[in-house]
């Protein structure tokens, strides 16, 4: 038998402690937790803040370790019973400018964290997760649509001089328009009947005027694209959090559900799914535009006077093709922008004719607020309610025309600028939301069934290790430990990846596990045929190892290639399947052959007129 070189030995014992390593985080259960933050980026916690959340929490006698971190306060608990009972109390006490959410606070020691071994996520139908489910205002989504047109309509009407005394948009989404001359009356009105079919027809007229009501069919459309643009922007937004496997689907007609499979910061992630945040592009107002047509706005951060800019918008946060937070010369935070073809028109068009007048960054944000209730009973009832924020960023004079790329500075912090970026990348919600329901998922299959997946998988395993220790004796051992070794790199490298592990992941393992086992099989069969022919013990050793290689690695890489397809496009349970079914095949074809025969050399490789193995 060839001798097995030492830089083979090294290289498993190096796999080995990386395994080892790297799969330790997993044995230590996470605290049930809830996270208090605040809902501005620009602000972080303090002892202020943590302080609050002791005296609340003492009050009602509970047991909790509270701790500062850099942007939000932690209270770790000792169940999760405690865990609903204070994030209910916090959340009565403390319902303005702060986001109090359910989390799970990692125990790994902090040298386990220092190299970067986290432990693996567990899927919602093992561990459970976050869940979500938000009401999206569409009468909000209909309203900004009209507020769209009308400002198309006042375009039209200057390119086709059909002039008009008073236009807006009513409580109930309707457009109204107002004229001095019946005959400009009726020419507008053949106007819109040929150019805007959303309306119904006849037009409602009276008194020299027209009431503009979308069609039914319209409306439905609306509240349709809105629906699906937040579910964009929401699978965006999940993704630029970096949550594996999350699910966001739609419910009804107006309710969209999140799922956050092991997420650990629920805390941002309510914050980024629930923010309808945006930037809108209006000129400042000039002394001589009129009242109806200028809005105050105070700034952002609270310095300066409010200024008037013209309610006209040149363009919206939607036509924003790329951003990124960066610093500027003076190491202040800025956000780059570049728009879309359109937008960049747009804005050359709006500025090569402003040179000398500024323009404003509006900062749109909708937010929810919660007000508590007496329902018929006496009892107060949470009660979400949203509004609208409208903040200026920045205000500066236009040198030049602008394109398609320019920058946004006035922010206060690099975590605002890094917020503000993320939001436009992932897309404007089409309607703000707000969160009806928000809970921890227990396991989706219950415990008896988790428990029984969990103990077919030690009960397969034990099964097949007592076999080949029977059938194959010392080889045996040598398949056992590998096996187990096997297992352990599994979930090293899977905790790496940040794969989320589901139930049917483990089926996926117990597949490997066989499949591990029939590597070795291969291997020592074919050792025992070298024997029968005749061959010397350490010649049938070598030659079984040599000739069944080229089978084991033919099975393999066509079972890695069907895993592989499944990865790219399985979803749910078959995604799961074949995330652990994929490594545990690369996995499992280091120990079975690298690692079993280096055991084999150690036993047997250093005797010379060796008669016979235990195989």
């Amino acid at each position: 038998m060839k001798r097995y070189g030492l830089w083979k030995y090294l290289l498993i014992l190096l796999v080995l402690c990386f395994g080892v390593i790297y799969s330790l985080p997993n044995l230590y259960a996470p605290d049930p937790a809830v996270q208090i933050s605040y809902t501005s980026s620009s602000q972080t916690a303090d002892t202020f803040l943590a302080d609050k959340v002791k005296e609340l929490i003492e009050k009602q006698n509970l047991e909790a370790k509270i701790e500062l971190e850099k942007d939000y306060v932690l209270v770790r608990t000792n169940s999760y019973q405690n865990q609903l009972i204070i994030k209910d109390i916090l959340s009565t006490a403390m319902i303005n400018d702060v986001v109090i959410a359910l989390n799970l606070a990692p125990t790994t020691p902090k040298w386990l964290m220092d190299i970067g071994a986290n432990p693996m996520k567990l899927g919602l139908d093992l561990r459970g997760g976050v869940h979500f489910l938000m009401q999206v205002d569409t009468e909000t989504a209909i309203k900004n649509r009209q507020d769209g047109t009308l400002q198309d309509l006042r375009r039209r009407f200057r390119e086709e001089k059909i002039r008009y005394s008073q236009a807006g948009v009513e409580s109930d989404a309707s457009i109204y328009l107002k004229f001095n001359n019946p005959d400009v009356l009726q020419k507008a009105e053949e106007f819109i009947s040929d150019n805007y079919s959303q309306f119904n027809f006849p037009l409602i007229s009276d008194a020299m005027s027209l009431r503009l009501v979308l069609s039914d069919v319209e409306i439905e459309q609306i509240e349709s694209d809105a629906i699906d643009q937040n579910l964009t922007t929401l699978r965006n937004r999940v993704n630029e959090l970096g949550v594996s496997e999350p699910i966001v689907q739609r419910q009804g007609k107006k309710r969209i559900v999140v799922q956050l499979p092991g997420i650990q910061d629920t805390a941002e992630a309510k914050n980024i799914l629930g923010k309808t945040a945006t930037l809108e592009f209006h000129l400042e107002a000039q002394m001589d535009t009129p009242r109806s047509r200028k809005t105050s706005y105070p700034y952002r951060n609270g310095m300066g006077a409010p200024a008037f800019l013209q309610d006209a918008i040149i363009l919206g946060g939607d036509q924003v093709a790329t951003a990124q937070a960066s610093f500027d010369e003076n190491g202040l935070p800025q956000v780059n922008i570049t728009l879309d073809g359109e937008g960049g028109s747009k804005m050359h068009r709006a500025t090569r004719g402003n040179i000398g007048k500024r323009l404003g960054v509006l900062f749109v944000e909708q937010k929810t607020r919660t007000v508590y209730e007496r329902d018929v009973e006496g009892k107060q009832i949470p009660v979400q309610e949203s509004y609208e924020v409208k903040e200026i960023i920045s205000l500066a004079t236009i040198r030049a025309a602008l394109g398609t790329t320019f920058r946004i500075t006035g922010l206060d912090s690099p975590s605002e600028s890094s917020e503000l970026a993320l939001l436009l990348r992932a897309g404007a919600l089409a309607a703000p939301m707000t969160f009806v329901e928000e809970r921890t998922v227990g396991p989706s299959l219950g415990a008896d069934n988790i428990q029984a997946g969990i103990f077919s998988m030690i009960l397969g395993l034990l099964l097949v290790l007592v076999f080949i220790l029977f059938y194959y004796r010392v080889f045996g051992i040598a398949a056992s430990l590998a096996l187990t070794f096997n297992i352990v790199l599994l979930v090293a490298v899977m905790s790496i990846l940040s794969a989320t592990l589901t139930l049917p992941g483990i089926a996926g393992i117990v597949l490997t596990v066989g499949m591990a086992v029939d590597a070795n099989v291969l291997i020592f069969s074919r050792i025992r045929e070298e024997l029968n022919k005749g061959r010397e013990p350490l010649e049938a050793i070598d030659a079984g190892y040599n000739r069944a290689f080229l089978t084991i690695w033919d099975a393999n890489v066509t079972t890695l290639i069907v895993a592989v397809i499944l990865l790219s496009y399985g979803t749910g349970p078959v995604k799961g399947f074949a995330i652990t079914l994929s490594i545990g095949i690369i996995t499992s074809m280091f120990t079975a052959i690298m690692g079993t025969r280096a055991f084999v050399n150690l036993i047997y490789g250093s005797r010379k007129n060796l008669e016979r193995i235990s195989i």
